[in-house]
């Protein structure tokens, strides 16, 4: 006979985790409408002595081929799915399963919540985290609010955080300015930000940054960022 957990044991253990509930969806609520203080990368890249370089802007105030390049080059099916893009996912499975170079398949959603709420590394928990605040995001925040804070919070060199500071950064120039060919360059290094050089690309860069921005145009002629830009 399976031996009970005493009632006294089991309050305390639910009343922790109605109190984590209740933290998650508050930060959640919160951030629909007030901008991220920091994220726990930017403060373990500034404990790491990178600096910080963060500059919050509204997404009326960054040129609209970033969100091309982006939807272009990390998820094209960014207005169609609810957080998770099923077909992503399986073409990474396979393409893992065959071996060689792994390949992830995240979305711009999923890539938002692990960005804000979730600590740097791999594992099951975080993983479980992940999913669940991606879930969180989609259905309070909206796909406009999402793209905000992604092109916000993401990282696109050591110790630059956002649109903003990536533009000044590599282009010397407001996130509002960006072109789209410095769009896709910076589009392209995402995957590495800490790698590539956006403003004197080498051959890779400047191949890949072709190819998002040819996919920019298909992005724009198809309305696949419709629901951002509207």
């Amino acid at each position: 006979m399976a031996k009970q957990v005493p009632i006294k044991t089991r309050r305390p253990a639910l009343a922790a985790v109605l109190v984590l509930a209740g933290l998650i969806l508050t930060s959640v609520v919160v951030h629909r409408l007030v901008p991220p203080p920091m994220t726990f990368l930017m403060v373990t890249r500034l404990f790491e002595g990178e600096g910080l370089s963060y500059r919050w802007r509204s997404l009326d105030d960054i040129s609209p081929r970033l969100v091309e390049a982006v939807i272009a080059s990390e998820d094209a099916r960014f207005c169609e799915h609810r957080g998770f893009d099923m077909k992503a996912i399986e073409k990474a499975l396979q393409a893992n399963g065959r071996g060689g170079r792994m390949r992830g398949g995240s979305t711009i959603s999923q890539q938002t919540a692990k960005n804000v709420y979730l600590w740097p590394g791999r594992d099951w928990i975080r993983k479980g985290f992940e999913a669940g605040y991606t879930l969180l995001i989609e259905t309070a925040w909206g796909k406009r609010r999402v793209m905000e804070v992604y092109l916000n919070v993401a990282e696109w060199a050591p110790g630059v955080y956002g649109a903003e500071a990536a533009s000044r950064h590599w282009f010397g120039k407001p996130a509002s300015e960006l072109s789209a060919r410095e769009a896709a360059r910076l589009a392209a290094i995402l995957p590495s930000p800490r790698r590539y050089n956006a403003s004197s690309p080498g051959p890779y860069i400047r191949r890949r940054a072709s190819s998002v921005q040819a996919a920019m145009r298909t992005v724009r002629n198809d309305g696949l960022a419709a629901c951002v830009l509207g």
